[in-house]
């Protein structure tokens, strides 16, 4: 279900073509080559792009070596023991970066941990690639035993759980909760609404409700498990960005009548599907406010296709309703908006 990182893949796969030249990240500008980091480029092939300590040592590079290689922006040091080749992180959106903090995590303590980490939490669902919404960005790890120093600081939380095998998976070398267990987790232990976009996501991925459900059933009165279930009694895989999972549950909140989820509409200039339709009212409902919160910016011809559609849609006798971020936090001009589109 989920798909292997390109930590792994450009780590160690042979289809991987970066450049020679490392940069510092954020600077935009290419540092006159130096004999080490000339030995360096030539030591290690483009694809590798992560190192503990002990394999760098090995190379020849030492304490002195590292040190330098950092200070010129070749290297970044991402926790104690663990290096990154520096132009592969300035190449990474966030959510890249936040998964790949998790990977040195476990690429810099598997050699030196006998605790049997296994990433969950909102660890596990950036890993599993779900969307999140103001979610920590600590490092969540669950192992069966008392936690070790080994891989622990004021960025990791350790859970002590003893995890059944059914409930683990591996994505590339890395042990994670399944996305099923990674649901339970996150609505066990996240707001309502954050952990409703994250569940929405992961039964579009094809996590099972039905397992989900029997989960919720077993927790009996654990703590949030009430939460849980209302996560689970209101979930939809047709929601298809967290602004459209926050749209659906607001229209609930607010006791406005169902629309028809990713309904297709015939038009002129061809077949669009909306995002929320009331299909006896003529009415559409379009979320539009992906940019605020998430890695994603409208190029000019997305913006050219969406007014294209919207003329469609209106041409074909459909009423148009645009909703932004800002709306879905203003309750009272939202239900106007809608009411009034839908009363008219």
């Amino acid at each position: 279900m989920s798909q292997p990182s390109s930590f792994f893949k450009n780590d160690a796969g042979p289809s991987f073509r970066g450049s020679r030249t490392d940069i510092t990240p954020g600077s935009g500008a290419t540092p006159t080559p130096s004999p080490l980091m000339e030995r360096f480029l030539a030591a290690f092939p483009t694809r590798k792009i992560a190192w503990r300590t002990s394999q760098l040592r090995e190379a020849g590079f030492g304490d002195r070596h590292v040190k330098l290689l950092v200070a010129t922006g070749v290297l970044l040091r991402m926790r104690q023991g663990a290096y990154l080749r520096a132009s592969y992180w300035a190449g990474l959106s966030t959510a890249g970066r936040e998964r790949t903090v998790i990977f040195m995590h476990s690429y810099g303590t598997n050699s030196t941990s006998a605790a049997g980490f296994v990433y969950s939490h909102s660890s596990a669902a950036r890993i599993h690639g779900l969307h999140l919404w103001q979610a920590d960005t600590l490092i969540h790890v669950t192992q069966s035993n008392k936690p070790s120093s080994v891989g622990s600081d004021d960025q990791t939380c350790i859970h002590t759980v003893t995890l059944p095998s059914s409930d683990i998976t591996m994505v590339g070398q890395t042990h994670v909760t399944t996305l099923e267990r990674t649901v339970v987790d996150c609505c066990l232990t996240m707001p309502y609404k954050r952990a409703l976009i994250l569940t929405d996501h992961a039964l579009r991925m094809g996590a099972s409700l039905d397992i989900l459900q029997e989960a919720a059933d077993q927790l009996s009165r654990h703590r949030g498990v009430r939460n849980l279930r209302r996560v689970l009694a209101h979930a939809d895989a047709l929601s298809e960005s967290p602004g459209e999972t926050l749209t659906r549950d607001l229209l609930r909140e607010l006791n406005i009548e169902t629309p028809t989820l990713q309904h297709w509409i015939h038009t002129r200039a061809g077949n669009y599907r909306a995002d929320f339709a009331w299909v006896e009212k003529r009415v559409v409902l379009e979320f539009d406010g992906k940019g605020k919160y998430f890695d994603y910016r409208p190029t000019d011809e997305a913006v050219f296709l969406e007014r294209k559609r919207e003329s469609a849609l209106l041409e074909a006798g459909w009423v148009v309703i645009r909703i932004q971020w800002k709306d879905l936090f203003n309750e009272a001009y939202f239900k106007a908006k809608v009411l009034a589109a839908l009363n008219r």
